[in-house]
């Protein structure tokens, strides 16, 4: 199957959506060659702008300049667009409920070698906070794509979530639609269902196939709009499963994880089990041998329903 980072597809997609919406406008902290807007800058090195190393100065210049009308994609790692800037964030562009796009690259466990202080687990958590703030973690190449040029035209503000780690592509570009707050269902099944986002929903694809081999039919969606959250395809399938394992890469406190148990327990009370980063910091490492070292892999997935439905 093929690979791409998300990151890849978020400089692709901005090139795409350049031809069709000239008010764009995109903003970089000085990391353009690694959240891949520098493949903007290639084609449109006008309507490109380097902040230097000042992300909530940026997002004070993004906000800014959305108030002229003109459509803002403000870049950087996710640690210091969510996580340094946050202030910024919520009162220069949440509470006035500006049209700004975030463009967090580099998010979770994923990006490896960098070690804890890069290795952002918090952002969906801090930016589900902010009131009115949509929140995208898109799985795929495909998916990433779609996402960005469907949010260029969605008013109000936004945080899109993006790899460094390549995910694998699974969706098919010729018939996939995004559609903002509607999870995908991408497997049926009775016994379990499992919720992913992001580079997790390969993964729970996997955790599923192995499961079925041992004759246990799970159920997979996809959440790529975490706030808001699709609230219908949660209580269907804790209706008719029963059983619930969530899948992030990102702190079990605050994400998907959190966001799925809050529909569930007003609506349709069921075990929801976390599989995430528990309440602990990363460290430096290969981010493959990482992300299985965190249980953000198939075989815990997999072993994980095995015991919830054990018991």
């Amino acid at each position: 199957m093929e690979k791409k980072a998300t990151r890849d597809s978020y400089g692709e997609a901005l090139v795409m959506l350049a031809e069709k919406r000239p008010d764009l406008v995109v903003l970089d902290a000085d990391l353009a060659a690694a959240t891949k807007t520098g493949i903007f800058k290639k084609a449109y090195p006008e309507k490109h702008f380097d902040c230097g190393i000042a992300e909530a100065n940026m997002m004070g210049v993004a906000a800014g300049i959305a108030t002229t009308g003109k459509l803002v994609f403000a870049s950087s790692f996710a640690m210091f667009a969510a996580g340094r800037a946050f202030e910024v964030v919520r009162n220069s562009i949440g509470y006035p409920h500006l049209n700004v796009k975030i463009g967090a690259t580099h998010a979770g466990i994923s990006v490896g070698e960098d070690g804890a202080t890069h290795q952002c687990n918090e952002d969906i958590a801090l930016m589900r906070t902010i009131p009115g703030m949509t929140v995208i973690n898109p799985a795929d190449d495909v998916e990433a794509k779609a996402a960005v040029l469907a949010m260029a035209d969605f008013e109000g503000p936004t945080y899109m979530r993006f790899g460094r780690l390549a995910a694998p592509i699974f969706n098919d570009a010729a018939t996939y639609k995004f559609e903002l707050g509607k999870g995908v269902q991408l497997k049926d099944g009775n016994d379990i269902t499992i919720i992913a986002t992001g580079l997790m929903v390969s993964e729970a694809l996997d955790a599923a196939k192995a499961l079925g081999e041992q004759g246990i039919n799970a159920r997979v969606i996809n959440i790529h709009t975490i706030k808001p959250i699709d609230r219908d395809i949660i209580i269907k399938a804790a209706k008719e499963t029963g059983k619930i394992i969530t899948v992030e890469e990102h702190s079990v406190i605050g994400g998907l994880g959190s966001a799925v148990a809050d529909v569930v327990t007003e609506e349709c009370p069921v075990p929801v089990i976390k599989i995430g980063v528990k309440d602990v910091f990363g460290h430096s490492g290969p981010a493959v041998d990482l992300l299985k070292e965190f249980g953000l892999c198939a075989e815990n997935i997999a072993a994980t329903a095995k015991s919830v439905l054990g018991k």
